[in-house]
């Protein structure tokens, strides 16, 4: 009697379209229900329960983040026989950055479901990315890491991210980041020095990116090349993504206060 009452429950209850949506997503229907709606609620629509605390989809966010780099480490290691670390790392930093889940996340139609309060907060831009990771960690919690693990590499990576342009690694991002910067009128340091924590047979390096006087991204290597290439990579996903174009806006906008005011 219980099972036919879930039945009815999915097909005609109040959820009846949260059922429909989540199992055209992920190929399954839900059995907990409230998980995945909990995965929709993002923190500037928090839900106060009894007790006073504030839930939204974090904790959802943090543990579908951990399992998607987890499944997709494991399938470029297996899909890329004989690249290097430096190759596998990089592309998964291309396949799990914001701006490609957030893609894959208004592709899939979750900016339609997303629950949010809209404040223009820059952080926003990125939400229906960040809701799609609290979804896989919801689906983790209901049916486990190898419905998961199916759904990532049979589903989502093939039908919904081109692979191969994906891969097609950019490796002078020290350059790129130098033209960058001299387009947008900004200066840039590499600070590199020999890695006094460095344990290896050979000397270490590491290596600062300084925009503007601001650090925004680090990186070690064998060689200084290969460290001020490492930290140029992490500086250029932070300067090409809506956060670092906000934190250095605000820069600018406190740098001419100051002089305004002086």
């Amino acid at each position: 009697m219980g099972c036919i009452a879930r039945i009815i429950h999915r097909h005609c209850g109040a959820d009846k379209e949260y059922y429909r949506a989540f199992k055209r997503i992920f190929g399954v229907t839900p059995d907990n229900i409230e998980l995945y709606k909990l995965a929709l609620v993002h923190r500037s629509a928090s839900i106060k329960v009894e007790g006073g605390e504030n839930i939204n989809n974090e904790r959802l966010e943090f543990l579908g983040d951990a399992i998607l780099e987890s499944i997709v480490s494991d399938y470029l290691f297996i899909e890329y026989p004989h690249e290097s670390e430096g190759f596998l790392t990089k592309t998964r930093s291309k396949i799990v950055s914001r701006q490609s889940l957030n893609a894959l996340a208004v592709k899939l139609g979750l900016d339609q479901m997303v629950i949010y309060n809209a404040t223009g907060n820059f952080a926003q831009k990125h939400l229906f990315g960040d809701c799609f990771e609290a979804l896989l960690g919801a689906l983790y919690l209901d049916k486990g890491y190898n419905v998961v693990n199916r759904l990532v590499i049979n589903s989502l990576l093939p039908n919904y991210m081109d692979l191969e342009d994906i891969s097609q690694v950019e490796t002078d991002y020290k350059s790129r980041l130098i033209e960058w910067c001299q387009k947008s009128k900004r200066t840039i340091q590499f600070a590199t020095e020999a890695d006094g924590e460095h344990t290896g047979p050979s000397t270490g390096f590491v290596s600062r990116v300084l925009i503007d006087d601001m650090k925004m991204g680090s990186g070690c290597g064998s060689t200084k090349k290969e460290a001020e290439q490492e930290a140029a990579h992490n500086a250029w996903l932070l300067v090409s993504d809506e956060v670092g174009d906000y934190i250095l806006n605000r820069y600018d906008h406190l740098a001419n206060e100051i002089n305004n005011n002086r």
